[in-house]
């Protein structure tokens, strides 16, 4: 299971917390009312809204099929009268919503998704929403360059370990004089064993079964079959300088990629180091 990432940006002075949950951004109501006038009552007032409450209605239609949308009539019909109280607990226990957050303990508070926390800014200050998407939409490109360098650096590892790769092609299985032709074909059927080993299919297969996209399927590749790649090009080198057969290679080469995978995936080792960079 994924565990929650936080981080925070600071608006007009105020440090606010960003939620990462289950892929999802959620920003914290309960920053973003810190520096106003009667901050522990804004968020219920919000709430008691029925223009607010109609906006988290389709907000929840749109994107939570779970919503119960019978439980969200009465609250809709309810809202607006001078009796009407509605917390954000109330909410999500009610509707099984899944725009606002209600975190217990020291660390929690209301959050709300990006889309909701932005109507809320503008409910509390149309300047201080303004700075808030400012601020935020900062923060996303920071962490896309992060996400772009690490991606490039692994582009770079790979092509450089194709090097290595393609001397040991040349030195070990390409007999002498042999035409242009039948070198091309070693070095295409050896890259054709690292894409096996790795994405499962051969370059032809691929281009076969995706016909609309551009380049190749390592243009595609993730950061981590990236960082894989480049792994597995420096092992094939040697095992082929060790003589074994390509059927042997291509099984401890296969066997190889799905561990490190694995432990990439699974300790979420690249998205700790983007962070970092």
């Amino acid at each position: 299971m994924t565990k929650d990432k936080k981080l925070s940006i600071t608006v007009q002075g105020s440090s606010i917390t960003i939620l990462s949950r289950k892929g999802k951004e959620y920003i914290s109501l309960t920053d973003m009312v810190r520096s106003f006038e009667g901050a522990g009552a804004l968020i219920e007032q919000w709430l008691r809204n029925k223009d607010t409450i109609i906006f988290l209605g389709v907000w929840e239609r749109i994107n939570n099929p779970g919503f119960n949308s019978l439980e969200f009539e009465g609250i809709k019909n309810l809202a607006g009268s001078n009796s009407f109280f509605l917390s954000a607990k109330k909410w999500i226990e009610a509707t099984q919503a899944q725009g606002l957050i209600a975190d217990a303990g020291r660390y929690g508070g209301t959050y709300a998704h990006k889309d909701i926390a932005f109507e809320f800014g503008s409910w509390l200050s149309p300047e201080f929403k303004l700075y808030l998407i400012t601020e935020f939409q900062r923060l996303k490109d920071d962490e896309n360059q992060r996400l772009s360098l690490s991606w490039n650096l692994n582009r770079t590892l790979s092509k450089l370990n194709y090097r290595i790769h393609t001397d040991a092609i040349k030195a070990h299985i390409i007999p002498k004089l042999v035409s242009q032709k039948q070198i091309n074909y070693a070095y295409a059927n050896e890259a054709d064993v690292l894409n096996v080993a790795l994405f499962g299919q051969t370059a032809r297969e691929w281009r076969d079964s995706n016909p609309g996209e551009e380049g190749n399927m390592r243009e595609h590749a993730t950061i981590e079959q990236l960082l894989v790649l480049a792994n597995i090009e420096a092992m094939n080198a040697e095992f082929i300088r060790m003589g074994l057969l390509q059927s042997e290679r291509l099984k401890k080469l296969n066997e190889i990629a799905i561990m490190q995978l694995k432990s990439l995936v699974a300790n979420n080792s690249l998205q700790n180091l983007a962070s970092v960079s």
